[in-house]
């Protein structure tokens, strides 16, 4: 969908559809107001009704008021106008794009820049709409036979902007990017594994480079990473068919400042090796890439908005399965690093890919490392499917992850890394064990990763929560946490300018 900014009064709006909202006790916005006025009162008319109450997702389409240009006005309910929660503005918008979209008008203008959400200002209103737009309208059609192009969908959206938020432009173009690498990281995520392997997702980086000239790709093969050292990596992908691959985009746009260098999990399917998973559910660990599949889609979004910056993705790929040359409980594998590592359960592989990737970034003489991983189910136990888990060896990494993920309510919550649980991944038989007991799971695998990261600055997000949802109808990729890194990538922009 297209969006687009306009300055004209919603009366006076040529488009298919104007979009105003109406508060609780019949409160109106000022072009709720200014609607109503021209058109001598008629949505006054439908409130003292009883048609609609103003209370949050309600709404109401109504067809050629008189003084009124636009041949449709969509009421939308928002609920207490003294101030909106994020949550329920993304409802709204979510409510307000499905009602369009069913509605027969190809374009419509929303003026929803004025109302009151926790005081952010009207930029922020506007992206988070466009995110929330695109979350609503996306479906997923690619391995499915039946599908038809929706008959008059809506295809574009204008926002309103008056004299006090008249530039808007940009907040439209980093909503758009986001959606689109939110786009790209539900699509690749929702792939099953028989189509996005690692060489599918390699491929997918070639076209990336091939697509932007600010980025350049490259892929080493299972031979080369042999030569690198990466024993721990190319143990994962000994019980697949499907060979390793570790992919690279590096995008350069700010000279030879260092990189942020983000390493992505692309476990492309997780059965849990030789400790095999339980049959249930197994089949949403084609999920298990989603931090590959965000890293993709924020290299995509930050290339579109040709962004100041210098950004290394580094992506692990392989699959996870049983053979009879998979690794076994207490095998003893050789690291990059040189460390050695007891394994003693085969499903806990995603630790064992990414510390290869974390030595291998240190080439990169990176100023930040964040890796992003489904890592651990611990994870959903502490924290839900709201919320990514985040541990990191400096506190003011730490909290600039935090403040983008409030900025663009795509939430993170810190847990410890102290030294006290590094102990619970002690070994009789080698340098350090791929897991940590019971206690803490989600603690002791980012203590693991920060054993192979003591060279630089970096942050773990555990994203096993908050990267798809489960069940029926609701199963599918979320596309996190692409705004959480792209915004922190602007806010760092922000910070040096």
């Amino acid at each position: 969908m297209q969006y687009f900014v306009t300055t004209n009064t919603a009366s006076s709006e040529q488009t298919d559809c104007v979009v105003v909202a109406i508060f609780e006790q019949g409160k109106l916005s000022p072009s709720a107001a200014e609607v109503n006025n021209s058109s001598n009162g008629q949505i006054q008319h439908y409130l003292d009704r009883g048609d609609i109450t103003g209370k949050k997702g309600q709404t109401l389409l109504l067809h050629d008021l008189d003084g009124i240009t636009s041949p449709r006005v969509l009421l939308i309910g928002c609920g207490d106008s003294a101030g909106i929660k994020e949550s329920d503005y993304a409802t709204i918008i979510s409510t307000l794009i499905t009602t369009l979209d069913n509605s027969a008008a190809a374009n419509a203008s929303a003026y929803l820049t004025e109302i009151n959400v926790n005081d952010r200002p009207a930029k922020w209103l506007v992206t988070n709409a466009i995110t929330s737009a695109e979350t609503a309208l996306y479906q997923y059609t690619a391995t499915k036979s039946d599908t038809k192009p929706k008959d008059n969908p809506i295809e574009s959206l204008s926002f309103y902007a008056n004299k006090a938020n008249i530039d808007l432009e940009q907040a439209i173009a980093n909503g758009q990017a986001i959606a689109n690498g939110m786009g790209l990281a539900k699509e690749l995520g929702n792939l099953p594994g028989n189509i996005c392997t690692p060489t599918y997702l390699a491929e997918q980086a070639i076209t990336i480079g091939q697509q932007f000239d600010t980025v350049t790709t490259t892929i080493l093969d299972e031979d080369e990473m042999a030569e690198l050292g990466m024993g721990s990596l190319l143990s994962v992908s000994r019980g697949s068919r499907q060979p390793a691959k570790l992919i690279t985009m590096n995008y350069q746009g700010a000279g030879d400042e260092k990189p942020v260098v983000l390493v992505g999990k692309g476990l492309t399917f997780d059965a849990g090796g030789i400790s095999l998973k339980p049959a249930g559910g197994m089949d949403e660990m084609k999920y298990d890439m989603c931090g590959s599949a965000s890293v993709f889609g924020t290299i995509t979004a930050i290339a579109e908005l040709n962004l100041p910056i210098n950004v290394v993705a580094v992506v692990p790929s392989s699959e996870n399965m049983p053979d009879g040359d998979a690794n076994k409980p207490g095998d003893i594998v050789t690291s990059m690093a040189g460390k050695t590592i007891e394994i003693l359960n085969t499903d806990a592989e995603g630790r064992l890919i990414l510390c290869d990737a974390l030595t291998y970034s240190e080439r990169f003489d990176p100023a930040i490392v964040i890796d992003i991983a489904t890592l651990t189910g611990a994870i959903i136990v502490a924290l839900g499917s709201k919320t990514t888990g985040l541990m990191s060896n400096d506190q003011a990494l730490a909290d600039d992850l935090l403040q983008a993920g409030r900025d663009s309510e795509d939430k993170a919550w810190q847990l410890p890394l102290w030294d006290e649980y590094q102990e619970q991944l002690d070994s009789n038989f080698a340098d350090i064990a791929n897991i940590g007991g019971k206690e803490a799971g989600s603690i002791t695998a980012a203590s693991f990763l920060s054993r192979f990261t003591e060279q630089y600055t970096w942050a773990h997000l555990d994203i096993a929560g908050t990267a798809w949802k489960s069940g029926g109808k609701a199963k599918g990729a979320t596309g996190r946490p692409v705004p959480l890194l792209v915004q922190y990538l602007l806010n760092r922009i922000a910070k040096k300018n």
